[in-house]
């Protein structure tokens, strides 16, 4: 720092003297205070008095400098540049009228210095530091030992040395920094009020140094220095917020090396107060914003907490909207919120995120010149954001580019660029991605031997810094070599390195378990390439290692988790560890799908983890552990569906011991509810900051919410009797709440087994029923045939079928009534064995018995919950057609379907009375929906219900085509218990979340569904395709439109589980009400239907069921034939809830 000359003016007449005088106390004070007016006005003094006062004078060059210091002391104010050029030019005149050897050049030279490294910082130009470095210098020369200056110019020089090997990455200059500043800590006593500054400077120093050369030793001391400095500093100096800036960064380097967590909370901490100590409108806010963000981002990336990418994405841009127009460091704030982005866009899966990052880093890109230090980073680092977009879009131009650019880094770079190992990484990433994408074996050859050169690259410079993540990734890439060639040195060799990976991470480190997640899986790949045990207890070793590592997030250890299971499972016969390792992997796919993800996203998760509930459950029948399974499906499945109806629980019990507590979680529960869905896709580009902040803080407030929601649960937890709150039900207190009409049987499917659970009223038990005869197999096997059927009969939309039923060609109809053998349809087929293999076998084992009359009043009720690809078969349907033998499951009982048992207990447990006010149907048809075909079926169908309806004295209300909007839909979901929608829709396998209904106006989807609570809903009927189907790759988590309806409050829903007969529909909707209206007696007790006057009436679903399987019999007898198109037309009818 400089400080105004103090020598005597005794050559000025008293006067001006004073003048003088008074104008050095006021610069001095002012240096503490930072007064504007006091700066001010000490420099329009000096002014006045230097015009006053001869060159001659001895006192002149003192004036000078003084005035040099002045002009610098407002620049530190304003920011304004003109001030550091006028500083600087009366510096440089001080020195060039101040004769050699005068005792006040070296302090001259000092304050000339420090003024050209000023303007270095801020406009970078690396002339101006050269001279500070010479100037400084020769006033260390011209400095006599002893003098009490002589510490602070060292330091000084240091810092200049520091910036320029900043600035150029030559390490000589950042030694000669360090061996300047400790020359000066070493001269100077501790007590001496300047020793904060040498050892802040020293610690910088040498944290940069550790930076390059991953010298521990640099890092540790230099935090000492650090943390000294903080010790020493008066609490309430000017300096304080640099001091605790660089004590952050410093703790955030050494975070960064061994994960210790306590790190990085103590740099956030400090760089948090750093923020706050700054003074509004300070010129280096933006430095300790930036800093504080960087920390906030390494954060996240160790413990997943939504809050901090929050609050690291608000600094960072608050450090870009004060950082002044112009300023050098604007490329290094752009470049460190770009990574907040990337990092945003890992965990949220919104590629919104990853273009944002792109942008960003396109405009720092923009702002770097070639020759600047930095250029090569930031095209490596929008690089890496281009693969990241390749990965999840599959355009080619992305990696395509991407290695481009990679290439253009490399090229830039000498072997000896201490980045270089870091560029040769990352090439190695694109070229892997490429590989997976081509299958091109130059580009993994080309990515094994940058990884290899990245690796010997670091172990030449005793670096072990990310030396693990090059390592981890040569072993992954050679075992994908292998892989190709069957070349087994490649696999020995990629053992060796992640061996390796391993041995040299901290133990804590966020790393570690991928790395030894890695080692398993390669592990695993030798072990079933040459059969060796000891590779397969040293797999099973490490996968477990990674799975219950407590230093890292679930969603770090899920697939660990899941490897070690599986490789388990592949042992004959598998051991009982298998249970521990399935546990572990349920446990944590399950807190690995987390409140603070969006819907999307946690689908997402869920697809990394296909199956696991049900290798998990084949493994608990194995052990005969039926109750252990069932817990597993329960806990595992369905997750989304169980966040949901967990937010929108009753709370009575609760609320009866502590209403406090109660209330509290229904608001949050309602809260995070209304959070599930939303998200902005505006362009940050055009928000303002206060938007931008805005648009964080509803982020952070979900992640807060989700963990406040935790913490509400754990203190209810707490309370006798309430331990298991919220939580997935043990089996046994499943039993207590089943329907009492019938059983409820779980079907998993596995490539291991077939299994069915039946869980029957008044049984204590669950009932283990093996199923031998099915197999996952069989079961895709039926799905393809069906499949096949139904695109040969076109079954696209509601109204493709009856067009084609009307013109089909002879050609045509040959095609669809395919058969098997000379007696069997392909339909046929299918039915029979799911009836044979299937369905038979758990009837037998529940003693059903056939009634003859398939009466829907008479028979008994059953449920099925089928998991994995069964899902897509029609189980209702299974049965023998077409010979005089026939006999189906609709002899027996009437069908219906739930996603699971807790979702259907918690309707048994929770049964309501319909509520007067509302009770009701609301009827609309789009016979004419935009982009859809034409299906006039629909305008029939409600007219008719409404007809009847109103004649049967119920409320109805009905609305066609145009006049039924999709808001007025959603609004008369809250005014009417019940809702028939005869319209089209399609289910969305890309993003089944825009699964939808289509209306006059527009399509209402499936996200925008499972948003609405509805208190009194009773009945939903989706008179329209494809509405109970469902995608492949999320086949158990029930992603369609009538679990959504589910979801959003009916208790029971009629569905499709392909496309319907636009002619047939009419008729099936009408037999179902007038089924509904004439057993209404034998509704349950619980429902309030009556039959009152014309439109005063109630409207009550309980037996919508039996309604439906009643429909369907009259349905197959009007067909009269169980010919493959028949069977179409009717089997896709389908019955969901209570």
């Amino acid at each position: 720092m400089s400080y105004p000359s103090s020598s005597s003016v005794e050559d000025m007449d008293d006067r001006l003297r004073r003048e003088v005088e008074d104008a050095m106390v006021l610069l001095v004070q002012c240096q503490s205070t930072g007064i504007l007016a006091d700066v001010s006005k000490a420099l329009a003094s000096l002014l006045s008095v230097v015009e006053l006062t001869p060159e001659h004078y001895p006192s002149f060059t003192r004036l000078l400098n003084n005035i040099g210091i002045a002009y610098k002391s407002r620049f530190e104010l304003t920011g304004d540049l003109h001030d550091l050029s006028k500083a600087i030019s009366a510096c440089a005149r001080a020195v060039e009228l101040t004769p050699d050897g005068h005792s006040h050049m070296p302090s001259h030279l000092t304050n000339l210095g420090v003024s050209l490294n000023c303007r270095f910082q801020r406009a970078g130009d690396l002339h101006d530091l050269d001279q500070a470095i010479m100037h400084q210098k020769r006033a260390i020369r011209l400095t006599p030992d002893g003098d009490s200056d002589m510490a602070s110019r060292y330091s000084n020089l240091g810092v200049y040395y520091s910036a320029r090997a900043l600035h150029n990455g030559d390490l000589h200059d950042l030694s000669e920094a360090i061996l300047t500043k400790q020359q000066a800590v070493e001269i100077t006593p501790e007590q001496d009020p300047t020793m904060f500054r040498l050892m802040n400077n020293l610690g910088i120093s040498l944290k940069d140094r550790f930076k390059r050369t991953g010298d521990p030793q640099d890092l540790t001391l230099g935090i000492s220095a650090a943390r000294k400095a903080v010790e020493l500093a008066p609490k309430d100096h000017q300096m304080m917020h640099f001091l605790l800036d660089n004590l952050g960064i410093a703790l955030n380097s050494r975070f960064s090396r061994t994960g210790e967590i306590l790190d990085i909370d103590d740099a956030i901490s400090a760089q948090r107060e750093a923020v706050e100590l700054t003074p509004k409108g300070h010129p280096e806010t933006h430095l300790h914003l930036s800093h504080l963000g960087s920390s906030l981002q390494a954060r996240f990336r160790r413990t997943e907490n939504h809050n901090d990418i929050a609050d690291a994405i608000i600094a960072q841009e608050r450090a870009l909207e004060v950082t002044p127009p112009g300023h050098p460091w604007t490329a290094s704030w752009l470049n460190n919120l770009a990574l907040s982005f990337t990092s945003r866009f890992q965990h949220t899966g919104d590629l919104a995120y990853l273009a944002q990052a792109i942008s960003t880093e396109q405009r720092a890109l923009k702002l770097t010149p070639e020759n600047h230090p930095d250029y090569a980073s930031r095209l490596n680092s929008l690089a890496s954001s281009l693969r990241g977009r390749f990965e999840c879009t599959g355009d080619f131009d992305d990696i395509t580019e991407a290695i481009s650019l990679q290439k253009k880094v490399i090229g830039l770079n000498a072997m000896g660029n201490p980045s270089m190992h870091v560029y040769l990484g990352n090439f190695a990433s694109s070229l892997r991605s490429r590989f997976k994408r081509t299958g091109d074996l130059h580009d993994l050859n080309e990515a094994i031997s940058a990884l290899q050169k990245a690796v010997a690259f670091m172990t030449a410079a005793d670096n072990l810094v990310q030396m693990d993540t090059h390592l981890s990734h040569l072993g992954t890439s050679l075992v994908a070599r292998f892989r190709r060639t069957a070349n087994s040195a490649d696999l020995d060799e990629a053992i060796s390195v992640q061996r390796r990976a391993v041995t040299i991470t901290p133990e804590g480190h966020v790393n570690m378990p991928f790395h030894l997640n890695n080692l398993g899986a390669t592990l695993e790949s030798r072990f079933h390439h040459r059969g060796s045990s000891h590779d397969f207890d040293e797999a099973i070793a490490n996968l477990k290692a990674s799975a219950t590592n407590k230093y890292s997030p679930p969603r770090s250890r899920v697939s660990a988790a899941k490897n070690w299971a599986e490789l388990l499972n592949h042992s004959y016969p598998p051991p009982p560890d298998i249970l521990e390792a399935f546990e572990v992997a349920i446990d944590l796919s399950v807190l690995a799908v987390t409140l603070d993800l969006t819907l999307e996203r946690r689908y997402g998760q869920l697809q990394k983890t296909p199956n696991l509930p049900l290798q998990a459950a084949s493994a608990a029948f194995l052990f005969d552990k039926p109750g252990k399974a069932l817990e597993w499906l329960e806990q595992g499945r369905c997750l989304v569906w169980g966040q949901l109806t967990n937010l929108r629980a009753p709370l009575d019990d609760l609320r009866e011991h502590d209403v406090h507590l109660a209330d509290r979680i229904m608001e949050v529960s309602k809260q995070l509810d209304r959070a599930n869905g939303s998200s902005s896709r505006l362009s940050r580009e055009s928000m303002s900051l206060s938007e931008k902040v805005s648009l964080e803080n509803q982020s952070r407030n979900q992640m807060t919410l989700a963990q406040e929601w935790d913490d509400l649960l754990a203190s209810v937890r707490v309370l006798p009797g309430f331990e298991t709150f919220l939580k997935p039900s043990p089996w046994y207190t499943l039993l207590q709440h089943l329907p009492d009409s019938g059983p409820v049987v779980v079907v998993n499917i596995d490539v291991n087994r077939c299994d069915a659970i039946a869980l029957v009223p008044g049984k204590l038990e669950p009932l283990h029923i093996p199923l031998p005869l099915f197999s996952l197999g069989k079961c895709n096997k039926y799905r393809e045939d069906l499949n096949a059927q139904l695109r040969s009969f076109n079954l696209s939309d509601r109204g493709e079928m009856c067009r084609f039923s009307e013109t089909r060609s002879e050609e045509r109809s040959a095609r669809s009534v395919t058969r098997v053998k000379h007696s069997e349809t392909i339909v046929q087929a299918i039915l029979r064995r799911l009836w044979e293999e299937l369905v038979k076998p758990i009837l037998q084992k529940l003693d059903m018995l056939r009634n003859n009359t398939s009466s829907a009043t008479t028979l008994s009720r059953i449920w099925w919950c089928p998991t994995g690809s069964l899902s897509f078969l029609p189980i209702h349907a299974a049965g023998r057609y077409g010979n005089e033998e026939s006999e189906c499951l609709m002899d027996y009982a009437v069908s219906s379907y739930t996603p699971s048992v807790a979702a259907l207990i918690e309707r048994v447990k929770n049964v309501r009375s319909i509520d007067r006010a509302t009770s009701g149907l609301f009827i609309t048809s789009q016979p004419d929906a935009p982009g859809c075909s034409s299906i006039q079926g629909t305008t029939k169908e409600v007219r008719s219900i409404h007809d009847f309806l109103l004649t049967s004295g119920a409320r109805a209300e009905k609305v066609e085509g145009s006049a039924a909007t999709i808001s007025a839909t959603l609004e008369a979901m809250n005014t009417f218990t019940s809702i028939h929608l005869a319209c089209h829709a399609s289910q969305d396998a890309a993003d089944p979340l825009k699964s939808r209904f289509h209306f006059h106006n527009g399509t209402l989807d499936l996200a925008t569904i499972i948003q609405r609570n509805l208190k009194n809903a009773d009945l939903a009927f989706l008179s329209a395709c494809q509405t109970s189907t469902g995608v492949e790759k999320l086949s158990d988590e029930a992603v369609h439109l009538a679990a959504g309806m589910l979801a959003a409050g009916y208790c029971r829903v009629v569905a499709t589980m392909w496309s319907i007969e636009d002619r047939h529909a009419p008729g099936v909707a009408i037999d179902f009400y007038q089924y509904l209206f004439n057993h209404a007696d034998k509704a349950n007790a619980s429902s309030s239907y009556s039959r009152g006057p014309s439109g005063g009436g109630g409207f009550d679903g309980t037996n919508s069921a039996r309604a439906l399987h009643h429909a369907i019999q009259r349905l197959r007898t009007m067909l009269a034939d169980d010919s493959d198109h028949s069977l179409l037309a009717w089997v896709p009818y389908v019955h969901y809830g209570y």
